[in-house]
């Protein structure tokens, strides 16, 4: 944190040297608080509309539960992915308020009112074992402030259960598509609705998969115009974009 620079912002608003759309752009880079090992951004919200999420993997519990409390203190929301149940039970324990959502590895505390959002954000996966990527999707969606839609199990290898849930999906503001093996249903999506769709390849799938590269090669290669894809796995990136897209400004 850097009180005195904010001070002195606000000592030259009041001296009108600066008008309020000069302070604000010069507060819109202040203040951030050094942890020694992490430098939050407390002012991220400000700028982005959205406050910092903490990454938890490669952390240690301690250094998250620090993050998390400095977060929590300046009164802002929290969001944590990747969390394991063991780091969850340390967080609650700190923050009784605190949800873990075990399917998407999410904790969250909800702080304020929530930005105002166009519509519903729908998150369509295509099989059960892509469930975890599609929920990490869809509770950073929650959080962040839109209403979500989930259509789970519907893969091309039955292609009649995607269809029968037409309505549903072309009267979403934004489509969110997780898929692994081929990852041919974004395509698919993506030839159906008049709606952004976010594609979401995930690891799921045998050898020829390799991780997650088949799906994602074939989203980049989709031939429906409209689809955008985001990196392996990356349930949060996919709802964050889908986030900014759907919040009215």
């Amino acid at each position: 944190m850097h009180p005195e620079r904010i001070k002195k912002i606000l000592t030259r608003l009041k001296k009108g040297e600066l008008t309020v759309e000069q302070a604000m752009a010069m507060l819109k880079t202040l203040p951030f608080e050094e942890l020694g090992f992490a430098v939050v951004d407390h002012h991220r919200e400000l700028r982005s509309g959205f406050p910092e999420v903490i990454f938890c993997l490669g952390k240690s519990p301690e250094q998250v539960l620090a993050i998390a409390q400095r977060i929590l203190e300046q009164g802002s929301s929290l969001l944590a992915t990747r969390v394991t149940q063991s780091v969850a039970g340390l967080i609650k324990e700190a923050f009784p308020e605190a949800v873990y959502h075990e399917k998407a590895r999410i904790v969250s505390v909800s702080k304020g009112k929530p930005p105002k959002m166009r519509g519903t954000i729908t998150v369509v996966c295509a099989g059960t074992s892509d469930i975890p990527i599609a929920e990490e999707a869809a509770v950073t969606a929650e959080v962040l402030g839109s209403p979500v839609q989930r259509i789970y199990d519907v893969g091309v290898a039955g292609l009649h259960r995607l269809l029968y849930r037409k309505d549903d999906l072309v009267s979403a503001a934004v489509v969110i598509v997780v898929a692994g093996m081929e990852g041919a249903l974004a395509s698919v999506v993506g030839g159906l609705v008049d709606r952004p769709v976010i594609a979401v390849p995930t690891s799921v799938g045998y050898g020829a998969s390799f991780g997650g590269l088949s799906a994602l090669l074939t989203m980049l290669n989709s031939c429906s115009a409209g689809v955008t894809v985001v990196n392996i796995d990356n349930g949060f990136g996919a709802a964050y974009a889908a986030s900014i897209i759907n919040r009215e400004v």
